[in-house]
């Protein structure tokens, strides 16, 4: 299933979605004109390397100086292909824009972040050893697909299936979350019991966003008196 668009109204414009998603389009563009090498060097200077914090020693020799954790966070601005880059905006663009109405800018910016890092810190508690770099979007906008299916569980979310029916559906945000959640919990529980499935996704980034999403998301709405 794939999300077109959703019912929810938007009473303010989404600037803050949009400058992230500027941000990591602009960032994924610019990396594709570097050389080789030095792509290779700032994705995993800025990915987070989950052996990087577990093997201190092993991240000098690699020649990765300490960081104090930044690339928990600026590894969300990283893209591994156009595909990845794509849905990820797509999503953020269709669910983000209510969830910033509900928060404000930079109450937003800093949900996103926070749900972001809190996603990345499941994946390396979960793979500690993993010597590539874990990058994307995806559990920071899992954060934000957490908030949407508290406070619009009941809007609808207009989705194309493809190979079945051409034809577009309306379903409850519920459950195409829901089943979302899902799927990310069957993926990570795989990943854990069968070594080596999955290992090209960060199943536990996208759990540990929206389970961070579903527990923060209170504190960064607005209230009802707050004017932006």
């Amino acid at each position: 299933m794939i999300p077109i668009r959703d019912t929810a109204p938007c009473f303010s414009r989404p600037i803050m979605t949009w400058a992230i998603m500027v941000v990591c389009s602009v960032i994924f563009v610019s990396m594709q004109f570097l050389p080789d090498a030095l792509g290779y060097k700032l994705v995993n200077l800025y990915g987070m390397v989950p052996v990087r914090y577990s093997n201190p020693a092993w991240a000098k020799d690699f020649g990765l100086p300490p960081d104090y954790g930044f690339s928990f966070i600026s590894n969300l601005f990283l893209h591994n292909d156009w595909l990845h880059l794509i849905f990820n905006m797509w999503f953020l663009w269709i669910f983000g824009d209510n969830i910033e109405d509900r928060m404000g800018r930079w109450r937003f910016l800093a949900f996103y972040l926070i749900c972001g890092a809190l996603a990345t810190l499941l994946q390396w508690y979960f793979d500690p050893t993993l010597a590539i770099p874990v990058i994307g979007a995806s559990g920071a906008i899992a954060g934000v697909l957490a908030a949407y299916f508290c406070l619009y569980p009941l809007e609808r979310v207009i989705v194309w299936i493809p190979f079945i029916y051409p034809i577009l559906l309306p379903i409850p945000a519920i459950a195409f979350l829901g089943l979302w959640v899902i799927l990310q919990l069957h993926n990570a529980t795989e990943a854990v019991l069968f070594t080596g499935v999955g290992a090209s996704v960060a199943w536990w980034a996208h759990l540990g966003g929206f389970i961070s999403g579903c527990l923060l998301y209170r504190v960064f709405l607005l209230s009802e008196k707050t004017i932006i």
